[in-house]
């Protein structure tokens, strides 16, 4: 039966301004801890939200739950999102009602939510006599857990959920916890094979280790990575009794720790050039002048085997000069920073198509140029980030047997100038996308590339205090460069 007290409603003032979420739910956890029977601690709950909200009135009505108050008539239909559940125990339940509040629903509801949350971890002690520091210290704890910037929620043995923080109610499935509360996880969670997520709980309730795993989501067309790690949590102090499972959202950390590791390799080939470019330049040098001096020597009378070995020397003293220009070009990394000037990235993107119009690879394929207008100005050296997208625009050709389409896309993203370069090639699998920013790693084979061009481009991007990331699938390639704008400073 409803609880007498509940129905009785306290003066309220509707037009009062509305207490910032953390204020409501603290004055729960007061109303919930100060001395008194449950009938009165539940009337001064009732009573401050009504003040708090504010609202016209406050109902806790204990014995009911939402489909049976809503289905007897006694709220209205706008008010439907103003009714919570509290179920507190098995077959026990009360409703949280709210009249006449001038909250939104859409900011109203979660708040009461976590109310509710807290009633229902207080309510039984409350109800059985326990003592009031325990009421107050499980809203308190519910509290901290709602707070938490991680997703969480707690199993028991019988793999049933048993708590489930705000967080996981505003993650990837949003899933509420009025509608998860009780049930298996395997009936809840259907990203992971059910069998191998009852292995992973069974593993942690049998050894009592911490487990972790990370793996990859697609999220709104976005691949983000999330660190799972499961915790035992031993009530009894004996065996194993629930298990804690933590999911945090690590994508960014993961992107950092890879660019910081591709900037090391960089700085290492940097230096690895620095030390040897003049050792092997001059070698190099005197090889092909005697080339030269030998073929020159012998004129039309050579035999052609040795003309063969002669143009076979003279074209691997060629290959050996391209490596080592591209291990010239990282040990300038870093030093061009003084030579900037506020650049035109449309006007440097029309550069490179004019410089590339007649190159081999290129001529044949379609360009589509989505440029936005008006876009800030950025600080760079031309002449690098040209050669940065004339390396990107011939991986594009090669990818397309330079018969496909390039698009072309500058925006402004606040606070990043954008340049997209985007293939409809058949895309990089996913084993190769992560080495592509490597030096040396190519695809090509040994007669078509030194592995230097988009490392270098990565370099030179770095160079600039900006980014280069790609995105890949089959049917095409991206090539995101997003750099910074030109500072109102170094305008004037």
């Amino acid at each position: 039966m409803p609880d007498p007290l509940s129905d009785q409603a306290g003066p309220t003032d509707a037009s009062r301004p509305s207490a910032p979420p953390l204020a409501v739910v603290t004055a729960v956890a007061r109303a919930l801890a100060a001395p008194g029977t449950p009938g009165e601690r539940y009337q001064a709950l009732c009573d401050q939200l009504t003040r708090l909200l504010p609202a016209e009135e406050v109902r806790l009505l204990t014995g009911q739950r939402r489909s049976d108050r809503l289905g007897a008539g006694h709220a209205e239909p706008e008010a439907l999102a103003c009714v919570v559940d509290v179920p507190f125990g098995p077959g026990r339940s009360a409703v949280l009602e709210v009249l006449g509040s001038a909250r939104p629903p859409a900011e109203l509801r979660p708040m009461l939510e976590t109310v509710a949350a807290m009633l229902a971890a207080t309510m039984p002690g409350l109800e059985d006599g326990a003592g009031e520091q325990a009421g107050i210290d499980r809203a308190l704890n519910l509290l901290t857990v709602d707070s938490l910037p991680v997703g969480l929620y707690v199993i028991d043995r019988e793999f049933r959920i048993v708590m489930w923080n705000r967080k996981r109610e505003t993650g990837t499935q949003g899933l509420r916890r009025a509608d998860v509360l009780g049930r298996q996880v395997f009936e809840v969670l259907h990203r992971q094979d059910p069998e191998a997520l009852r292995e992973e709980f069974t593993r942690v309730f049998a050894t009592g280790e911490v487990a972790e795993t990370e793996h990859a989501v697609r999220f709104g067309g976005e691949k983000r990575t999330y660190r799972t790690t499961r915790l035992p949590m031993r009530i009894d102090g004996q065996r194993v009794s629930h298990v804690v499972t933590i999911g945090e959202d690590v994508t960014e950390t993961r992107e950092i720790e890879i660019a910081m590791h591709q900037t090391e390799k960089l700085a290492a080939v940097g230096q690895l050039a620095a030390g040897v470019m003049h050792e092997i330049n001059n070698p190099l040098a005197t090889i092909g002048a005697c080339v030269a001096a030998i073929t020159s020597r012998l004129g039309p009378t050579a035999e052609p085997v040795v003309r063969e070995y002669l143009d076979i020397i003279e074209s691997e003293v060629g290959r050996c000069t391209n490596i080592v220009d591209g291990l010239l070009d990282f040990s300038r990394a870093g030093r061009a920073g003084d030579g900037f000037l506020p650049t035109d990235v449309n006007a440097l993107l029309e550069r490179t198509l004019y410089l590339l119009k007649h190159h081999q690879r290129f001529r044949r394929l379609v360009l589509d140029r989505e440029m936005a207008d008006d876009l800030p100005m950025v600080p760079g050296n031309t002449e690098r980030l040209i050669q940065a997208a004339m390396a990107i625009l011939l991986n594009a050709a090669d990818a397309t047997g330079g018969r496909g389409k390039v698009r072309i896309r500058t925006a402004f993203e606040s606070p990043w100038v954008i340049i997209e370069l985007t293939d409809d090639g058949p895309g990089i699998p996913a084993e190769v996308l992560p080495k592509i920013f490597e030096p040396f790693y190519t695809t090509k084979g040994p007669t078509r590339g030194t592995g230097l061009g988009l490392a270098i481009s990565y370099g030179i991007i770095a160079d600039h205090h900006g980014h280069l990331d790609v995105r890949s699938e089959p049917g095409g390639t991206t090539f995101r460069i997003a750099l910074p704008p030109v500072r109102s400073t170094e305008r004037s």
